[in-house]
């Protein structure tokens, strides 16, 4: 059972991961009911992650998610037939349904805003969104975020030779690589989607 606060909170996390799809912070929180102990909020949104209502599963409250999250908005969109890029063809409709939450959703992944165009060859372009599951090794070829001297972050093609040396490669023909000693660069994920919008 909730308290009303905890429910109200809850609520208002709820509501604010379906418009940012992110969690708000704890003066967020705060501000939005009108509470302006942060110590407070802290210990309800805690006492909400031990009652199993959210999950803390990245560092900071931005990291807070729900534990089971209530279907507000749907994930899945018609698959209605297929489209040629080349030749018209006729899209005729079928009873498929494409669920993003299966392609996109995992645990712990992540989506980043991309900025620049250093990764235009392979479609990555300014703006786009890409989904990202952590992890900390990669294999040789892998688009991944590396961590560069524990300050930068960069969407890059990963690769390793046998001297040790990392290079990551844009993808870019006016851009060169950048190669490091293993000890400078720190993988902290791997590129499993992409998300574009025109509107």
């Amino acid at each position: 059972m909730l308290t009303q606060l905890e429910q109200r909170i809850l609520d208002f996390i709820r509501d604010y991961i379906g418009d940012h799809e992110h969690a708000p912070t704890l003066s967020e929180i705060g501000q939005s009911l009108e509470i302006s102990s942060k110590g407070t909020v802290h210990r309800y949104v805690q006492s909400l992650i031990e009652k199993g209502e959210l999950e803390h599963v990245q560092r900071g409250w931005r990291g807070i998610r729900l534990a089971s999250p209530t279907p507000t908005r749907s994930t899945t969109l018609p698959l209605v037939g297929r489209i040629a890029a080349g030749h018209p063809i006729e899209a005729i409709p079928g009873q498929e349904e494409l669920n993003l939450s299966d392609m996109f959703v995992g645990r712990d992944r992540y989506a980043l805003q991309i900025k620049g165009d250093s990764m235009i060859g392979v479609g990555i372009l300014d703006g786009d969104l890409v989904i990202i599951e952590p992890r900390d090794r990669a294999e040789y070829g892998d688009i991944v975020v590396a961590l560069i001297d524990e300050q930068e972050a960069t969407l890059k093609r990963y690769k390793r030779y046998a001297d040790g040396r990392v290079e990551l490669s844009p993808e870019n023909p006016d851009l060169q690589p950048m190669v490091f000693d293993p000890r400078r660069v720190r993988i902290q994920g791997i590129l499993v989607g992409q998300l574009r919008t025109y509107q």
